[in-house]
């Protein structure tokens, strides 16, 4: 390639970077690129701050680029050998043929094989020219000229879509073909499978910024790079985009598809049925999609800039970003759309030999589990059953024998359901009250509690579910009794089989509000089919949750996942390597148990990287406390936490950090429970009023809307240095695991010293992390004494410590310190869970005196980083010190 490649056997030693890159993002780069290489499972650990991104960005396309190159020059080689052997006349066959075949006859068998290696080699050399050349001329913005009367295999396929899609009627009512899959599929422009590098990440602003820094990397203009979203980030029909909710949308955009293929039925010319006329959508025109296509290939673009390119050429960014997946060299996208079988496929998304990176994958098993998990309440099963009775009473006549069977076998499943519940079908679940309580059962055990265990629920969902898109034809059919909830919908192929999804859509709305909650869970049929298929897991990997509310309509069935690695396990056989990132990924030990070795992964596959962080050693102060001011030993065990004298030693630790960190406090506890707990207890002692009087004292608020206005108060008061009042700061209290915990940063003064009061141990009551636990017990080895239960436990707490203070130290110029108040983070174990350039760092105060006068002295002597760290320049006047040495850095 272009980027003059000084490649060694075993990688690269240079590699493209926009400045000159830290040592340890060169390590990362050279780790990377051996794991892609050789085809590894790579668990890449970088501290936020370190450049992480840009790392990974320069690592993966340097081998892309390098992989395609060496590709290309084996074709070649291998079409010039073949061409020599074909001008040669064929050797005589050194081993005398004992068959009885004439020698013609072999000579013609392998002249005909090398042959055909030729003209396919030929084939393949062009077509990767002309995309190529292709490519080139949409750089250099020469407008293809977009007609339809270009005699390109482009309006064949044109042209076979459209009767591709007229031709695929279902053999249900109506042609309600997808008209998805046609199109994602339409794409053979060239059969070429082309090297692909699929990055994920959790939320749209995490994709958003990956993209540009590949804006702003040396790659910028030689690679072709597309973003994939739903239809809710990437419609740009402004009548569709006003429904809000994902499902809305959804059904909208398919309605319209349906309808630009229709032919008008005869009887409609005469009168026409009632309903408003049908519009197809202006946006998917097909010549349209492809100069989008072409576009968004030729230069990289974000979301935002999707959409506004969307509205200059009319076309759908939707379906265009789709077209541009295969030959597009790098595709960004969601977590769930690389993670969840149905949705990979209904995008178009072909992992075979390709790479896939996973980026903030500290909580990979978590997210896994979420998305295949799928509950169902009382009121969705009835509404469900109501629906579908009614659309087999009024088509029977019309449905074939073979589809009534199947209509009757999901109908008694339902009731077999609602019986469960304690419940009836056809009469109102509002009305039908119930014993509360909750039951744990396998799915075996379900299955036959329900009587439904004579039912071949996989074959009702391939033969039924799949042809007949029976979720999406029931929107009109309303519930016999009113007033039991939410207005009804249809529902798309694509988002069938997804509803896991649903709690999952709602992180990556800006906040999870109950009315996204309902509007997902519209369409009760795709709920029952996402429960259906859930109960398909093989019977060890799953449990049945069946909570009882008060009415049948509250109550709930819930299916849980045991083991998110049976849906990862084919995500790693299908990739040529899959790297796994994360700013901790500490620990590791559960992660390789849990999701690799579980789902068949060899440990010599499996490559780690972990680097340190590019503050120096003195940037960071991390220490454990075990006794407060006044000798109380610290140990907030969930006896002793609530003891006064406990919360009062608190209150004066926290007392004198405030008297001696300048800037910003954030001070995390342990739930939301507690903090409400404590700070009542300090309202009333008069400890809060004190605290008062030193640094201005901010809540992290319950609701998600009020975040914003929190946090900027917080930080203007810390930026304005509060002198009139003589308040120095300010003092945040948070939440572990809260809404502040992820996602937000205290750079800077925001955050000169993060508390952590005691350990945030997950709630081991729950019915569903005691499954989880036992589940773990059975099936994995335990090691250093510990069963695989308890350690899931203590690494659950230790992600949620990593990932709360993490958020302090941000970049290079940036230092904070960190106080871990309980003497349990003491424990070797413990402390070995922390990320390592944490825990080289850290001390243990067995007494306060120690630690507090650590942290007096900590940041005196940094306080003329601060004339600078808000400036622009902040990093070249810290690189200028360390030149000159004016600090011993």
């Amino acid at each position: 390639g272009k980027f003059g490649n000084q490649i060694m056997e075993n990688g690269r030693t240079h590699f493209p970077f926009p400045y000159q890159p830290y040592s340890i993002q060169e390590q990362f780069m050279q780790a990377l690129y051996g794991a892609l290489d050789q085809g590894k499972v790579g668990i890449f650990e970088s501290p936020t701050g370190t450049g992480k991104s840009l790392s990974l960005i320069c690592g993966a396309l340097s081998w892309l680029t390098d992989y395609e190159e060496k590709r290309r020059q084996e074709a070649a080689a291998l079409l010039q050998e073949g061409e020599a052997a074909l001008s040669t006349p064929t050797a005589q066959s050194s081993i005398t043929s004992s068959s009885a075949e004439p020698d013609w006859i072999t000579d013609f068998v392998q002249k005909k094989a090398e042959r055909d290696l030729v003209s396919k080699l030929k084939e393949e050399e062009l077509k990767r020219k002309k995309r190529e050349e292709r490519l080139e001329m949409i750089r250099n913005n020469i407008q293809l000229k977009y007609t339809m009367k270009r005699k390109s295999c482009e309006d064949d396929e044109a042209l076979k879509l459209l009767k591709l899609s007229k031709e695929e009627q279902t053999e249900e009512l109506g042609g309600e073909e997808d008209e998805e899959l046609i199109i994602a599929e339409y794409d053979s422009d060239d059969d070429l499978a082309y090297s692909q590098i699929y990055y994920c990440s959790r939320t749209h602003s995490q994709l958003a910024q990956f993209v540009h820094e590949v804006q702003k990397s040396p790659f910028s203009k030689d690679i072709s790079l597309v973003t994939l979203g739903s239809r809710q980030n990437l419609c740009i029909n402004e009548e569709v985009r006003r429904l809000g909710s994902i499902q809305r949308i959804n059904d909208r955009c398919m309605e319209m598809q349906k309808n630009k293929h229709e032919k008008p039925h005869p009887e409609e010319g005469v009168k026409r049925k009632r309903g408003p006329a049908k519009t197809a959508c202006p946006y998917n025109k097909v010549s349209a999609l492809q100069q989008m296509r072409d576009e968004v290939l030729g230069t990289v673009h974000d979301i935002e800039q999707l959409l506004k390119l969307g509205k200059e050429t009319h076309s759908c960014p939707y379906y265009a970003t789709r077209l541009a997946i295969p030959p597009a060299q790098l595709v960004v996208l969601p977590y769930q759309m690389v993670l969840h079988e149905a949705t990979r496929k209904a995008a178009g998304v072909q992992l075979k030999g390709q790479v896939v990176i996973i980026d903030e994958a500290h909580n990979l098993s978590d997210t896994l589990s979420c998305i295949y998990s799928a509950e169902l309440t009382g009121a969705q099963l009835c509404r469900a059953h109501s629906q579908l009775a009614q659309y087999a009473d009024r088509y029977k006549s019309r449905l074939k024998a073979k589809n009534l069977m199947y209509i009757k076998q999901i109908l008694f499943v339902i009731e077999g359901l609602v019986r469960v519940l304690g419940g009836k079908v056809g009469q109102n679940p509002q009305s039908q009250t119930n014993q509360t309580g909750t039951n744990m059962f396998t799915i075996n055990n379900f299955l036959f509690k329900a009587q439904i265990d004579n039912i071949n629920l996989f074959k009702v969902l391939q033969k039924y579910f799949e042809k007949s898109m029976i979720s999406r034809k029931l929107g009109g059919f309303v519930e016999k009794y009113a007033g039991s909830g939410v207005s009804l919908h249809t529902q798309s192929k694509e988002n069938r089989r997804t509803e896991g999804l649903s709690r999952y859509l709602q992180t990556l709305q800006s906040n999870g509000s109950v009315e996204t909650e309902k509007v997902l869970s519209a369409s009760p049929m795709m709920q029952v089919e996402g429960f259906f298929m859930a109960l398909t897991t093989s019977n060890t990997d799953g449990r049945v949750l069946l909570h009882k509310e008060g009415t049948l309509s509250e109550s709930s069935i819930k299916f849980l996942l045991l083991n998110p690695a049976v849906h990862f396990a084919q995500v790693l056989k299908e990739c040529r390597a899959v790297i796994i990132a994360g700013g901790t990924m500490q620990p590791v030990s559960d992660f390789k148990q849990e999701l690799l070795f579980s789902a068949g992964v060899a440990e010599e596959r499996i490559t780690e990287f972990s680097c340190g962080h590019v503050i120096p050693a003195e940037n960071i102060l991390p220490l454990v406390l075990c006794s407060g001011p006044s000798g109380q030993e610290l140990d907030f065990t969930f006896q002793n936490r609530d003891s006064p004298h406990m919360m009062d030693e608190t209150g004066r630790i926290l007392s004198n950090i405030c008297n001696v960190v300048p800037g910003g406090v954030v001070c995390f506890f342990p739930s939301y429970e507690y903090s409400r707990r404590i700070i009542s207890h300090w309202e009333a002692s008069g400890v809060l009023a004190r605290l008062a009087n030193k640094k201005k004292v901010f809540q992290e608020p319950k609701k998600a809307n009020q975040l914003e206005q929190v946090l900027s108060e917080f930080s203007r008061c810390i930026q304005v240095k509060v002198e009139l009042s003589g308040l120095n700061g300010a003092l945040l209290f948070s939440v572990v695991g809260g809404k502040m915990s992820e996602g937000i940063n205290f750079s800077d003064e925001l955050g000169r010293c993060v508390v952590m009061v005691g350990m945030p141990y997950p709630n081991i009551k729950s019915p569903e992390l005691q499954e989880k636990m036992s589940y773990l017990d059975k099936h994995l080895p335990h090691s250093g004494g510990r069963s695989p239960g308890q350690a899931l436990i203590e690494n659950l707490c230790m992600k949620a410590v990593n990932q709360s203070i993490g958020r302090a130290i941000r970049h290079r110029g940036d230092y904070s310190s960190i106080v871990l108040c309980d003497r349990r983070y003491s424990r070797p174990a413990t402390l070995s869970k922390l990320p390592t350039w944490i825990r080289d760092r850290t001390s243990t105060c067995t007494t306060f005196g120690p630690a507090f006068s650590a942290l007096r002295k900590f940041p005196s002597r940094w306080t003329w980083i601060d004339k600078f760290s808000h400036s622009q320049d902040g990093d070249r006047i810290l690189e200028i010190m360390e030149e000159q040495s004016i600090c011993n850095f």
